[in-house]
C-alpha cells in the first residue's frame, strides 16, 4: 500500500496529516507563536484551571477527550471494578444464606453452585455479559438476589451504553473527515475584477460532499487600545466575496475564497513591506456537515506574513476533458506573478486606484521603460 507521503502532492497542505511531519515547513518569525498551526490544531496551553470538578459534569466528552489508552484502561477497568462488586455482593447473599456451607438434597439456595468468592465472581460475569453457562442460576429462594439481579443488569447496561458510546463517537469524528480537506501553502496578493484582494484556495479530496460548507477568516493580531490595553491575540472578523454568491460554498471542485481589501478591511494600510515587518496570522475556518453521516466537521489553517505573497495569484486547476471537468491537484498552490500595485489599499484609492495604476501600465508597456505607480515611490 502507498504510504501517505506518496499520496500527497507537495504543493497543498492535508489538515490533519501534516501532523505527521517532523520538521514544519513555516517557521514564524522569531519570539512569535502562532495562534493556530498550519494543521489546525490550536497552540494554547490551558493552565492553572483550579476547578478540575466541572469536567467530570460532563463525562462522557471528558471520556471522548481523552487519548485511546486512557480510554481504553477506563473501559476496561469499569467492567472489572463492577464484576468485582456484585461478585463481592453475590458472595455476601450466598455466605448470609448459608449456602457456601454443605446442606443436604432438599436445600434450596438462593443461587446455585456458588461454593466460594471465585464462583460468586464468575456468576457475576455471567450476569452481566448475558453468558450465562448453565450451571449457575438464580432461584425463588431469595427475594434480594433476583434484586440484585434487576441491578446488575440495568448497571451493566449502562456502562455498555457509555463505553461503546464513547469509542463509537472517538471512532467517527469529525476530524477524520477534516483530513481530506485542504488548503493551499500561500495566501496570495494580487488585483482581481479591479479590486486588491487577499486569497487562498479550499479543496475537499473526497466525492462525497461538505453540505452547507461555510469559510470564515479572522485575522489575529497585537493591537492597543486608545485606553492603553494591550489586546495580545485581538481576533478581527474579515469579510469574503463568496465564489458562488450564497452563504454556503459549493465545494465540489477547488475553489478560490477571496477577501476584497477594503475600508472596512483590517488588511487595508498594509503594504508590501509593511506585511513583512507586521506580525499578523490570518485564520481560515472551513465547516460544514459531512453529507454520509450527518456530522459536522471543521477544518482550520493559518497564514502568517511570510506565507502571504504579494503581487501572485493561483493557476486554474480545473479543464474539462472527454464531456467532464478534471482537477488536477498537482496544480493547487502553484501561483504565478501579476502586476500588482506594492501599496497599500489606502494609499492605492488615494492615488487614484486600480485603473490608475493599469494606465500606468499601458504607458510602461508603450514606452517601454520603467514607470512606478505613484503609491509606490
Amino acid at each position: 500500500m502507498l504510504s501517505r507521503k506518496g499520496l500527497i502532492p507537495e504543493d497543498y497542505l492535508l489538515t490533519r496529516l501534516a501532523e505527521d511531519v517532523l520538521q514544519p515547513k513555516f517557521k514564524a518569525k522569531p519570539g512569535k507563536a502562532r495562534f493556530v498551526a498550519k494543521n489546525g490544531t490550536c497552540n494554547v496551553a490551558h493552565t492553572n484551571i483550579r476547578e478540575q470538578g466541572r469536567f467530570l459534569q460532563d463525562v462522557f466528552t471528558t471520556l471522548v477527550d481523552l487519548k485511546w489508552l486512557h480510554t481504553l484502561i477506563i473501559f476496561t477497568m469499569s467492567f472489572l471494578c463492577s464484576w468485582l462488586l456484585f461478585g463481592m455482593i453475590w458472595w455476601l447473599v450466598a455466605f448470609a444464606h448459608g449456602d457456601l456451607d454443605q446442606r443436604g438434597d432438599d436445600f434450596v439456595p438462593c443461587v446455585t453452585d456458588i461454593h466460594s468468592f471465585s464462583s460468586a465472581f464468575l456468576f457475576s460475569i455471567e450476569v452481566q455479559v448475558t453468558i450465562g453457562f448453565g450451571g449457575r442460576m438464580v432461584t425463588e429462594e431469595c427475594v434480594s438476589a433476583i434484586i440484585i439481579l434487576i441491578v446488575q443488569n440495568i448497571v451493566g447496561l449502562v456502562i455498555n451504553a457509555i463505553m461503546l458510546g464513547c469509542i463509537f463517537m472517538k471512532t467517527a469524528q469529525a476530524n477524520r473527515r477534516a483530513e481530506t480537506l485542504i488548503f493551499s501553502k500561500h495566501a496570495v496578493i494580487s488585483v482581481r475584477n479591479n479590486k486588491l484582494c487577499f486569497m487562498i484556495r479550499i479543496g475537499d479530496l473526497r466525492k462525497s460532499m461538505i453540505i452547507s460548507a461555510t469559510v470564515r477568516m479572522q485575522v489575529v493580531r497585537r493591537t492597543t487600545t486608545e485606553e492603553g490595553e494591550v489586546v495580545p491575540l485581538d481576533q478581527i472578523d474579515i469579510h469574503m466575496d463568496n465564489p458562488v454568491g450564497t452563504n454556503g460554498v459549493f465545494l465540489v471542485s477547488p475553489l478560490i475564497i477571496c477577501h476584497v481589501i477594503d475600508k472596512d478591511s483590517p488588511l487595508y494600510e498594509l503594504s508590501a513591506s509593511d506585511l513583512q515587518h507586521e506580525d499578523i496570522e490570518v485564520i481560515v475556518v472551513l465547516e460544514g456537515v459531512v453529507e454520509t453521516t450527518g456530522i459536522t466537521t471543521q477544518a482550520r489553517t493559518s497564514y502568517v506574513s511570510e506565507e502571504i505573497l504579494w503581487g501572485q495569484r493561483f493557476v486554474p486547476t480545473v479543464s474539462e476533458e472527454d464531456g467532464m471537468y478534471a482537477v488536477d491537484y498537482s496544480k493547487f498552490g502553484n501561483t504565478v506573478k501579476v502586476p500588482t500595485p506594492c501599496c497599500s489599499a489606502k494609499k492605492l484609492d488615494q492615488a487614484g486606484g486600480i485603473a490608475q495604476f493599469k494606465l500606468n501600465e499601458e504607458i510602461c508597456k508603450k514606452n517601454q521603460k520603467q514607470i512606478r505607480h505613484p503609491c509606490c515611490q
